[in-house]
């Protein structure tokens, strides 16, 4: 049985603007002004330059009618719409000629510099080798080599390789007969190519000299025999198996450490951009007062284009539109409309960003007078969302990918946020402060009996930090701090 029923509810959505403004939170400096250009390029009601206060409090006003439905009457009438565009209105890039043009304005494009990769170096190498069957093996080392990845390592399996050639292109071959062509691959320069390991790669390096001395000659029985106990430094179990000295055992490793773990990157190409930082907030100390100031790329000069108001004007005031003309004031008008939501998104987006930063400046004062990390007080979210009276979300939004440049740096506004320990007289501070003492500690500890967990544990509680041991490993982890007998030295 059908029947109908009344219900009220009260829901809240998002409008279009909100949502344009949360995304708009997001976008760190460095990418606003793409997505500046992206707006001014889909809304041609959208300008660069200074607004006109009086011409957009007429469009306001001149909206605020139509939406209330005061316009006039309008009579058939004849307009010319192009009278509305104008060619000095035209962006410069469009005025560029798509064919042809004056050779004095054409674009000079330095030469593209071409540079030898490590797989033309191992190609050419291959058609240096002695071949027996020379072009069924000159093909199979060919690709073995390009199988080698850009460090110089044969990564998959002999077999695997079988496999492939097989498949894909109806070669048979077995592993041993591989394996001999990898061992000719192997002496190609630069050494220590075509190793399938670590352990190989080094091996090959200290077996292409010709006349090892005695170190280099223990560097060799190292790796062959004690390759686990070496990357683990256990030194002491090697000084016993090999019956040396801790000089004699220093020599050697310090052989060990000269060599190159990736051979393949001596033909790395050189990076030709650098990226950079590019700061959303600025903080200065001003004679012992921090000032705070917004990038003035977050502050861009927008405005609502003059010709758009004017053809929505003169539009409004006709009389009996065609059905094309109101399809077009239509048009207009939605234009226009997005280009000022578009600039209130930009300002309200600047508000929030400073009333966001000023509350964690205010909030880690003492840390951006002295730039000393052990003042940095516990703070999350939360206490600044609170601070502000705004959402959680909308500070997350703020925080994320925004930078601040300060006399000590430029960091991330997420570094400042962290959680609180309890020291033994109840007092609260920072994560961030025990993780800089931790890592004085070990910067500081004798290499060659550095500090263990446990005992970092009972020094940092006699400092008043009340930490567990598994605590200070969680945080040496986080600091990428290695154990103590790896960070062991001879």
């Amino acid at each position: 049985m059908l029947e109908q029923k009344l219900n009220q509810k009260l829901l809240q959505k998002l409008s279009p603007q909100q949502i344009q403004l949360m995304k708009l939170l997001q976008v760190p400096t460095a990418s606003l002004e793409q997505r500046l250009k992206q707006e001014l390029e889909s809304n041609p009601a959208l300008e660069e330059g200074e607004q006109n206060d009086p011409q957009e409090q007429d469009y306001e006003e001149m909206a605020s009618d139509t939406e209330n439905g005061e316009s006039n009457d309008i009579d058939a009438g004849d307009i010319d719409l192009s009278d509305y565009y104008n060619d000095d209105d035209v962006a410069s890039y469009k005025l560029g000629s798509a064919t042809g043009g004056d050779d004095e304005e054409e674009d000079k494009k330095p030469p593209i510099r071409v540079k030898e990769t490590y797989q033309d170096h191992l190609q050419q190498q291959v058609g240096l080798l002695e071949l027996n069957e020379h072009d069924r093996e000159h093909e199979l080392a060919m690709h073995l080599v390009g199988s080698i990845d850009d460090e110089g390592y044969l990564r998959r399996e002999l077999d695997a390789i079988v496999d492939d050639l097989a498949f894909t292109r109806n070669v048979y071959t077995s592993e041993e007969e591989l394996e001999r062509l990898l061992e000719k691959i192997q002496t190609f320069d630069p050494p220590g190519t075509g190793a399938r390991d670590l352990r190989e790669c080094l091996l090959i390096q200290l077996r292409r000299i010709e006349e090892p001395d005695k170190y280099q000659q223990l560097a060799e029985q190292i790796l062959q025999d004690y390759f686990e106990a070496f990357t683990k430094k256990h030194y002491t179990k090697l000084k016993k198996a090999l019956t040396i000295d801790d000089d004699e055992l220093k020599e050697a490793i310090d052989v060990i450490v000269h060599l190159n773990p990736k051979p393949g990157s001596v033909f790395a190409p050189t990076p030709t951009t650098q990226e950079y930082v590019v700061p959303d907030f600025i903080i200065t100390n001003n004679n012992g007062e921090l000032e705070l100031t917004l990038n003035s790329r977050n502050a861009p000069d927008l405005k609502i284009s003059d010709s758009y108001k004017e053809m929505l004007k003169s539009l409004e005031e006709r009389k009996h539109q065609s059905q094309k003309e109101k399809e077009t004031a239509m048009f207009v008008k939605q234009k226009l409309d997005s280009a000022k939501w578009f600039i209130d998104a930009i300002k309200q987006r600047q508000q929030t960003m400073l009333k966001t930063m000023r509350a964690i400046m205010d909030f880690q004062y003492d840390y951006f007078l002295t730039g000393d990390e052990t003042q940095l007080k516990p703070m999350i979210l939360k206490d600044i969302a609170e601070r502000i009276g705004m959402d959680i979300s909308t500070v997350s939004r703020v925080v994320n990918s925004k930078y601040v440049q300060t006399e000590f740096g430029t960091f991330p506004l997420k570094s400042f946020f962290s959680e609180s320990l309890q020291t033994q007289s109840g007092e609260e501070v920072s994560t961030r402060e025990v993780k800089k003492i931790l890592s004085d500690y070990i910067e500081n500890e004798d290499k060659k009996k550095p500090l263990s967990d446990q005992k970092l544990t009972d020094l940092l509680k006699e400092k008043g930090y009340n930490i567990a041991r598994r605590t200070v490993a969680k945080y040496r982890e986080q600091m990428n701090l290695p154990v103590a007998r790896l960070r062991k030295e001879l």
